[in-house]
């Protein structure tokens, strides 16, 4: 058996290819952009943009200390086309936060998590919010909640389901 070990960008995994790129939000704070999206619930920052916030130059080679979960190379689409971007989860942020410890830095943990992170999940919820749709089922119509891509049952509606299993309805 070999063990493939990747090198480079492949290292932090990619959470999305070429052909769609994630359409990040700016934030702006003392003149400086920020970049951030929301993928699955969580925030996600450029981690370029968040160095630049801080006074440092964050790249590949300082998230290294950081989990897998904290660091991902994503796709972002930009004025120049989709480029591929080091990106920093809300977590991983806080970390280098504190990695690179500086009294000042306490007005940017402040920002992000009292302004931007609310405004990410805002702006989520006003553009794929949970929706119910309604489901035919042997005679009975039963209604379903569909949040993160993921159907969700009533608990009362659920022995429908169960007696109907069986007979290869679900």
């Amino acid at each position: 058996m070999v063990k493939v070990v990747p090198t480079h960008a492949e290292d932090f995994g990619s959470a999305n290819t070429r052909e769609t790129p994630i359409h990040p939000q700016s934030f702006i704070r003392h003149h400086i952009q920020l970049r951030a999206t929301l993928q699955h619930s969580e925030a996600w920052f450029c981690a370029r943009d968040v160095g630049r916030l801080m006074g440092l130059e964050i790249n590949a080679r300082q998230v290294v200390k950081l989990d897998e979960d904290q660091r991902q190379m994503m796709y972002l689409s930009g004025n120049d086309g989709a480029q591929e971007t080091l990106m920093l989860s809300e977590s991983g942020v806080y970390a280098m936060l504190v990695y690179h410890y500086c009294p000042e830095n306490r007005h940017l943990r402040r920002w992000l998590t009292h302004q931007v992170v609310p405004m990410l999940h805002q702006e989520s919820k006003s553009v794929s919010g949970p929706h119910v749709r309604l489901m035919s089922l042997a005679g009975e119509t039963l209604k379903i909640l569909h949040w993160r891509n993921e159907p969700w049952v009533r608990m009362r509606d659920m022995p429908y389901l169960v007696t109907q299993e069986g007979r290869g309805y679900c």
